[in-house]
């Protein structure tokens, strides 16, 4: 029964994502793996990333996501906005510990065979910041950007 489930997943998803909006057809290898990979995934839009890469962006759970595979159907990563409340404690304690002041503007999950790792836009004052940390509360990266004056 869950082969015949898969199967009619893969086969309706075939049909329903088969062009992205610039015409270009999805290889058949990226669909089967997005299909058994998301298979309750709804009002998908394809994209080609690069000449090798796909990213799909997608509604799952009520929940808007992206996800990106290789032209063979390799799957590189998944990304999702993330409520505050749902971060691990030790990702909270690493942002208030590390950026103490700082406002979050953003912040998503992103999946990958490595890991997950949570992604921060931070802001104090005229300093934005895109900061990574990964389950642990390990901060994976910290770039800075200095807004220009307006003046």
């Amino acid at each position: 029964m869950k082969t015949i489930k898969v199967l009619l997943t893969v086969l309706i998803s075939s049909a329903m994502f088969s062009f992205c909006s610039a015409g270009q057809k999805v290889p058949q290898k990226v669909m089967d793996a997005f299909a058994q990979k998301f298979p309750t995934a709804n009002s998908v839009k394809w994209d080609k990333e690069s000449d090798t890469e796909w990213e799909a962006e997608f509604k799952m759970n009520q929940m808007e996501y992206s996800a990106n595979f290789l032209e063979d159907g390799t799957w590189k990563e998944t990304e999702h906005e993330v409520a505050e409340k749902d971060l691990p404690a030790p990702v909270k304690k690493a942002l208030s510990d590390n950026f103490p002041g700082f406002k979050t503007e953003e912040m998503q999950m992103s999946e990958t065979a490595a890991g997950t790792v949570y992604e921060f836009k931070i802001e104090k004052d005229e300093t934005d910041m895109e900061v990574s940390i990964d389950a642990s509360g390990k901060v994976t990266k910290q770039e800075m950007n200095e807004e220009e004056d307006e003046d």
